[in-house]
């Protein structure tokens, strides 16, 4: 078959120091078993092919037999899956634990599903994902973990509790697309964590990636010998790949733009499909895919292009069973579209009809190059640049555009592959560039060093000088910083840079140091434990020092010391959503949710701050939705976060206004009903059934009983069970013991103070003033307590003593109760 016409360039990649491993296998004689059976009988059955191909047969000695650390670069789609499997089965073989960890959430959740083989053999795999539904004990008895870098890192951190204690016995670490380490946000990430688990357990490591240039530099750093280092070239591609640029017509309009594009890429996809063959368009957005899906549709009736499932009997009966309905519509004219966001049922009957030729002509997010196996004869890239809601308009990465380029040709059925660049003209010699030498892996780590040597600190890995040092040389960064020294100023300048950067720790509060020993500070660990980046700590910190002022008047309680404010505009301000943009239409929609304030902030900070505002209330405007739930998520991270700061360094009562402030832009509650929401099974929804029947608090719910809430308009069963939720909430008592109602000028008494709660006992703080003044306060878990009360006769002409109760970890509003005593 020949390819379309087109100018561009071959992919390329140099072969590194595996080449000389493949000529000495060859040289040696030494030529490992073709056949699944031979290699690894016992586990024959949880392969599903029946021998091994070139690439894997030339690395098996090293992946199978030998006891080292192996690297392995290779071009996609070439195999490197079987590799995970055959170190899992060497690991599993010698009664060990594996732990697989994959680029995306939704990879571990297919692994699952694709590794039942292992469980038919009787091992256990087990997917590591929230912390609320981790099952620990699940967890150590499985034999096949499988987790994400970022479950990873916090299951290390967390490896010294019972929970997590699972993640030292951890045998062999198989990291999947290990060239991730490149990644912008994440690389540093997967970077720490592989170095923290081999200092907690030192399990064999086995990594995989796409072709990269500077294989030598992960060996390096994994210390995986020459002979357990593979750099396979394309020549080890099932299917041969021809890469190439291809430009448009840059116009004014970027909404214009993306159909030039679109134009472009069914102008290079046209014939494949009109010759039987597959096309797999990557676009920017969810979105995106579904609108350029039915454009496509459009466009392929006007040209005339014959797409072979039209008027297919069957797949119009099948499709019927879609919950998407634009899917429904688009499948049976051969068009689908792949994201992250439709229903897992969708998700798999289109890849199961793109596999099978159904769907010619495929439009998906760059997630699906990082997951499923799902080659085309053509694979267009149709945008280079991509909307994120916390940074804007951000650039693809030179990894995910290789990544997908390398999806391009179907094992079996297609003689070459071939893969479009859709680029303005000026935009095309650099990715000609990138597709004629690759691209090197760096490390992320050294923009965000402080705050990574901040958590090993808060772990107790480093606690002295020479330990930094020692740490750092584990660390990718130093092994690439050897590598290409006037890149990243290694040498001297590295200890420099490092040493500066625990300077820097010290005298921001985050560590403390005596001599040559440093250990963290209440700061620095809390820092570390919600993944806070330093400034946004300091900033958290900042508010707790300055609680004092008054509510501002939003109705989230009357009696509280951090402005709620102040809560929104720190949240608001934080460096995670230091690159976020707004839009001309957004910026039009900020006015009537803000009226005014947050007037100083940067435009995008003042849009996340009206999500915020706006979603507290219920009702995002139209304009600001775009982005919302993303900034809501990130939002409520970060409240967490900040209560757990006013926990350590303010009040009981701060903390729970900043809980109260959470599960608002959570559910999107009235002040006035917010503590409804503690009450588990009632979200949103009920919430507000409940509180437009007057049912505005717990309290309401007992006092109502189940006929009120039925009457309300709750169904039996539910009312049953929020009613029994409700009971099991804390629930007041208090009684004053001696308290006089009057005394005179100059006398005093002492008297007492009992709070009982007869609900479930929570944390609670609980404060006694006088006229506003504080007596005592003290933070304890509460059932019953008794605190002195001492009245004495001054100037004042009536003493008024407020016990005001409040509960850091429930969104319950705070409970008072109150004597006076006269000064007469």
């Amino acid at each position: 078959m020949s390819a379309p016409a087109a100018f561009g360039h071959r992919l390329h990649f140099h072969p590194g120091r595996g080449a000389f491993l493949r000529r000495a296998v060859a040289e040696q004689g030494v030529v490992p078993p073709a056949g699944v059976e031979e290699s690894v009988p016992e586990f024959a059955e949880a392969f599903p092919f029946e021998s091994f191909n070139r690439m894997q047969r030339e690395a098996m000695p090293a992946v199978l037999d030998a006891d080292d650390n192996v690297v392995v670069s290779a071009p996609t789609a070439s195999g490197k899956t079987a590799l995970a499997e055959l170190a899992i089965c060497r690991t599993l073989r010698q009664g060990g634990t594996a732990l697989f960890i994959a680029p995306l959430r939704a990879l571990t959740n297919e692994k699952e599903d694709e590794w039942e083989r292992f469980e038919t053999l009787g091992y256990s795999v087990y997917v590591v994902t929230g912390e609320r539904d981790l099952d620990p004990r699940r967890a150590e008895r499985a034999d096949i973990l499988v987790m994400t870098p970022e479950k990873a890192d916090s299951a290390t951190r967390k490896h010294d509790s019972p929970r997590y204690a699972f993640v030292t016995d951890v045998d062999c670490c198989v990291i999947d697309e290990v060239h991730l380490l490149d990644s912008d946000r994440r690389g540093a990430v997967l970077e720490v964590t592989v170095g923290r688990l081999r200092r907690l357990c030192d399990p064999r490591v086995v990594a995989l990636s796409a072709t990269m240039s500077n294989v030598e530099d992960v060996a390096d750093w994994l210390d995986a010998p020459d002979d357990c280092t593979f750099a396979f070239g394309q020549a080890y591609r099932p299917v041969p790949l021809e890469a190439r640029v291809a430009t448009y017509a840059h116009g004014d309009n970027a909404f214009a733009d993306k159909y030039r594009r679109l134009y472009r890429a069914l102008d290079l996809a046209e014939p494949h499909i009109t010759d039987g063959g597959q096309a797999l368009v990557f676009v920017a957005s969810r979105q995106d895919t579904v609108r350029a899906a039915e454009k496509a549709r459009e466009e392929l009736e006007e040209r005339d292009v014959e797409v072979g499932s039209r008027g297919d009997y069957d797949l119009h009966t099948a499709a019927q069973d879609l919950e998407n309905q634009t899917l429904r519509q688009s499948v049976v004219d051969g068009v689908g579209f792949h994201h992250a966001g439709l229903a897992t049922a969708d998700k798999n009957r289109v890849e199961e009809w793109f596999r099978e030729g159904t769907i010619q002509l495929l439009f998906s997010t760059s997630t699906l190059a990082w997951g499923v196996n799902l080659p085309a004869r053509c694979v267009v890239i149709r945008d280079t640049k991509l909307h994120d809601p916390l940074e804007g308009e951000v650039e693809m990465s030179p990894l995910d555009i290789l990544q997908m380029l390398g999806r391009a040709g179907r094992p079996g059925f297609d003689d070459a592959g071939y893969a479009h660049v859709v680029c303005d003209g000026a935009d095309a010699d650099r990715y000609r560039a990138l597709l004629d030498e690759g691209k090197p892996i760096e490390s992320r780590l050294a923009g965000e060093l402080a705050t990574h040597l901040n958590a090993e600190i808060a772990l107790g890995v480093v606690d002295d000088v020479e330990d930094v040092m020692d740490w750092l040389e584990t660390t990718f960064y130093y092994a690439r910083a050897a590598s290409a020294p006037d890149a990243y100023d290694a040498g001297a300048s590295l200890r420099d840079r490092v040493s500066a950067t625990l300077e820097r720790l010290v005298n921001d509060g985050f560590v403390e140091q005596s001599g040559l020993a440093i250990e963290p500070t209440a700061l620095g660990r809390l820092t570390s434990q919600y993944y806070l980046r330093l400034e946004t700590a300091a900033a958290f910190h900042r508010v707790c020092d300055g609680a004092g002022g008054e509510d501002a008047g939003t109705q989230i309680g009357q009696d509280d010391c951090i402005d709620a404010s102040a809560v929104l505009r720190t949240v608001a301000d934080a460096a995670a959503f230091d690159s976020v943009a707004a839009r001309r239409d957004e910026r039009e929609a900020l006015g009537p949710v803000l009226d005014g304030e947050g007037s100083d902030l940067d435009a995008g900070n003042r849009k996340v701050l009206a999500i915020l505002r706006a979603g507290m209330e219920g009702s995002t405007p139209a304009d600001l939705r775009s982005d919302a739930w993303v900034i809501r998520q990130n939002a409520l991270r970060l409240l967490a976060a900040l209560r757990a700061f006013c926990e350590r360094f303010a009040a009981p009562r701060d903390a729970n206004l900043v809980r109260r402030i959470e599960a608002r832009v959570e559910h999107g509650i009235e002040a006035e009903a917010v503590g409804l929401t503690a009450v588990e099974g009632v979200g949103s929804g009920r919430a507000s059934k409940l509180a437009a029947e007057g049912l505005t608090t717990p309290a309401d719910l007992r006092r109502a009983g189940v006929d009120g809430l039925v009457d309300a308009g709750l169904s039996e069963g539910v009312a049953e069970r929020v009613h029994e939720q409700a009971a099991a909430l804390p629930d007041l008592e208090f009684e004053w013991t001696g308290v006089p109602d009057t005394i005179a000028p100059g006398e005093n008494a002492m008297a007492e103070l009992t709070v009982r709660n007869t609900g479930d006992g929570a944390p609670a703080g609980v404060r006694v003033t006088v006229n506003g003044v504080e007596m005592t306060a003290e933070t304890r878990y509460l059932g019953t307590t008794t605190v002195p009360v001492g009245v004495f006769g001054g100037d004042a002409e009536e003493l008024t003593f407020t016990v005001t109760v409040a509960f850091p970890a429930l969104p319950l509003r705070p409970v008072t109760d109150d004597r006076t005593v006269r000064v007469e």
